[in-house]
């Protein structure tokens, strides 16, 4: 029964974070915090000062309201902070938490790109100089791993009752079983979806996608659009060969296999056309000496920098 109640409680309070509730669901929820927080005994030794705890949760609650400028103040929200806390003591949260139980391991790349299988079934092809974390083994109701840094290419095991959830900087990315690519750099973070429905959520903003569509986020807001047809494979673990088209084309997709940057003093060589082979266990130096020798450029590597001499 308390199970129901946690899973019941997770899906409308994930959905009216994305602003997704009807009015009669929102007024169940306040109901509810209302209720648990005029009936519940608060354990001072174990859970702190109630007043302190309930306080700051109220506080990061105003301030998102401030943030955003565009939610109706709720009267119940300083109860939906206490009562939040303390059902979720009563399910042993604070005790037994979920988390708690998931040993966190960490995975990274340097000059190329590697793969790997999770516990579930699901594999990750990570690209050059990224990071990626996730748990030994999936407990909960949830699949939750973080991509730290650079690129991936996600091929998620189905399991509908237990969604699989990556954070990459500000976006969250909601799946049950598909394919995808998440692109990640400082000033923007891209999902492209090969396979399957994919929602994609970032401060309050969300986007459904399907095969051939694209969520960027970037400058803080996030839109959808068509996706370009050379990112609709998992390159990380196939031969690519990009016929007659463009080396800006090409350098694109080798800053996302390999996480390097590309620096030129000249934009006009950027439409340059060429045909490029990239194998997919092909190291950077030899996709570039294949372009150096089309183009009569010379392109070279320095760390995570490729520059022309």
């Amino acid at each position: 029964m308390i199970k129901r109640i946690k899973h019941s409680l997770e899906y409308l309070i994930d959905k009216s974070s994305r602003n997704k509730t009807s009015e009669a669901e929102e007024n169940l929820l306040n109901n509810f915090a209302l209720s648990e927080y005029q009936n519940s005994k608060w354990d001072e030794s174990s859970m702190g000062n109630s007043v302190e705890v309930s306080k700051n949760i109220y506080d990061g609650i105003q301030l998102r309201i401030v943030h955003k400028k565009a939610f109706n103040f709720n009267p119940y929200l300083k109860y939906m902070a206490a009562a939040s806390i303390l059902f979720l003591a009563g399910l042993g949260f604070f005790f037994k938490p979920d988390f708690a139980k998931e040993k966190q391991l960490s995975f990274k790349t340097s000059s190329n790109p590697k793969s790997i299988k999770l516990s579930d079934g699901s594999k990750i092809y990570l690209a050059a100089n990224s990071s990626f974390q996730y748990p030994e083994k999936f407990e909960g109701d949830e699949r939750k791993v973080v991509l730290l840094k650079g690129n991936a290419f996600f091929e998620i095991a189905k399991d509908k009752k237990h969604p699989f959830i990556i954070t990459s900087g500000e976006l969250k990315t909601r799946v049950v079983g598909t394919s995808f690519h998440i692109q990640m750099s400082k000033s923007k973070c891209e999902v492209i979806v090969v396979t399957g429905k994919v929602n994609v959520t970032s401060k309050g903003q969300s986007v459904d996608l399907v095969p051939n569509e694209e969520a960027l986020f970037e400058s803080q807001k996030l839109t959808k659009q068509l996706a370009d047809k050379s990112f609709l494979v998992n390159w990380y673990n196939t031969d690519v060969t990009l016929d007659q088209t463009t080396l800006k084309h090409v350098i694109t997709i080798l800053q996302y296999k390999y996480g390097v940057s590309f620096q030129y003093d000249n934009e006009q060589v950027l439409a340059t056309p060429l045909t490029v082979f990239i194998k997919k266990d092909a190291a950077l130096e030899n996709v570039l000496e294949q372009i150096n020798y089309i183009t009569n450029l010379k392109f070279k590597v320095y760390g995570e920098i490729v520059k022309v001499d």
